[in-house]
C-alpha cells in the first residue's frame, strides 16, 4: 500500500485496491480491504451515507466502483424506479444507475478500462469516486420523489433538477 507522502505528489501510479486505499485513508473514511481485488469504504453525502464498492478484475483490467445510496426499493415502486432510471441514465455519460432485482438496491456503477499495466493513478482515482458521488448527490432527490413524494419519474427529475442562476 502507498504512505501518505507518495499519496500527495498525485502522479504515482499503484494497483487499483491499493490505490483506492490510499484515496479513502487520505479523505478519512473509513473502509476494509476485503482480499486482493476487493474494497469497500463509507463516507457521508449532503443526503446519505454511501458504501463505496472497488472490485478490481485482473483477467480484465478493470475496475468496477459500486456506488450504494441506501436506497432500496419495494416491489411495488419498482415500475416507476425502473422508468426513472431510464430518464435518469439518458442524462450520464460515465456510468450508470440500476435496481438489483434480487434485492431492490439502487446503485451507481462505472467499469474503468486500466490497460495491460493494471494500474490506477490517483488522478483517476479521484475522478471515478467524485464523479459517483457526485451522480449519487444530484440523483438522490430524484428517487425520493418518486418513493415517497408520489411524483411521476418526469415530475421528480424537472422538480430536482432545476439549476440556479445567480447567488442569493
Amino acid at each position: 500500500m502507498m504512505d501518505s507522502d507518495e499519496f500527495e505528489h498525485g502522479g504515482q501510479e499503484a494497483a487499483p485496491i491499493d490505490m483506492l486505499a490510499a484515496y479513502f485513508e487520505a479523505h478519512g473514511w473509513s473502509f476494509d480491504q476485503v482480499g486482493e481485488d476487493e474494497i469497500v469504504g463509507n463516507t457521508q453525502g449532503s443526503w446519505a451515507q454511501y458504501e463505496l464498492r472497488g472490485i478490481w478484475r485482473d483477467e480484465d483490467q478493470v475496475l468496477q466502483l459500486l456506488v450504494l445510496p441506501d436506497i432500496r426499493v419495494a416491489e411495488d415502486k419498482r415500475g416507476p424506479i425502473y422508468e426513472t432510471l431510464g430518464l435518469i441514465n439518458e442524462q450520464l455519460w460515465i456510468g450508470h444507475f440500476e435496481l438489483w432485482s434480487s434485492s431492490g438496491i439502487v446503485l451507481f456503477r462505472h467499469g474503468a478500462m486500466l490497460g495491460a499495466g493494471g494500474t490506477l493513478t490517483l488522478d483517476q482515482a479521484q475522478l471515478l469516486v467524485e464523479t459517483a458521488i457526485d451522480e449519487c448527490e444530484r440523483f438522490y432527490p430524484v428517487f425520493q420523489f418518486v418513493l415517497w413524494g408520489g411524483k411521476s419519474p418526469a415530475e421528480a427529475i424537472s422538480a430536482s433538477l432545476i439549476e440556479t442562476r445567480g447567488e442569493a
